[in-house]
């Protein structure tokens, strides 16, 4: 390793440079909350000096999202509801890794189908996250998808609850972009997918 030359830290092999798998000790750990959908526990991790810390940990299900182009270079968002925060939010169709023993690829085909009524011929995994890694264990991965027909309305599906009041919108990949610049549109599963197919295409 070499040190950077006035400023603190290492310059990083860009060749070698990844996150890794690495885990502290776990003196303790206690269930709180537990669900289909998410469980929280509190751990005590011990640190490498033999100090010992609470540290929240909520486990939700994976997710998947799917950024779904069609042949004019439109991208398809969905808005939708999200209480949590109280607004109506502009997002790729997405969902959780909620049924047993299902790929996240056949995961984002149901999404894309239930959410939209569309199905589509291509598939490409774009990019993996970890949603907030500081106290959550929920991973994401987004497709991009495209060759796009529409799912024949007597397979659609009933939406419900949120979904039931969402509505569809096609908007061109570049407008996309633009307004997640400009703060318009701020989901992360979102804001990543958009971006990371934009640094792909200009590679």
């Amino acid at each position: 390793m070499t040190a950077h030359p006035v400023l603190p830290g290492e310059l990083a092999d860009p060749a070698t440079l990844s996150d890794s798998r690495h885990a502290w000790p776990v003196s303790s750990s206690d269930i709180k909350y537990e669900s289909p959908y998410v469980s929280l526990r509190v751990d005590t991790i011990v640190d490498p000096a033999g100090g010992e810390h609470g540290r929240a940990v909520v486990q939700p299900n994976g997710a998947i999202a799917v950024l779904a182009i069609d042949d004019e270079d439109r991208v398809l968002l969905v808005e939708q509801y999200r209480h949590p925060v109280g607004r109506r939010l502009l997002e790729l169709p997405a969902g959780t890794l909620d049924v047993e023993g299902e790929s996240s690829i056949d995961a984002a085909a149901r999404e894309l189908a239930e959410e939209a009524d569309i199905v589509a011929e291509h598939w490409e995994s774009i990019v993996h996250l970890l949603a907030t890694p500081g106290y959550s264990t929920e991973a994401w991965e987004v497709f991009q998808a495209t060759g796009l027909s529409a799912v024949p309305p007597a397979e659609r599906t009933t939406r419900e609850a949120e979904e039931a009041d969402m509505v569809q919108w096609w908007l061109p990949f570049d407008d996309v972009v633009t307004a997640i610049l400009a703060g318009r549109i701020t989901d992360s599963l979102t804001v990543a997918g958009v971006l990371a197919v934009q640094v792909l295409r200009n590679r």
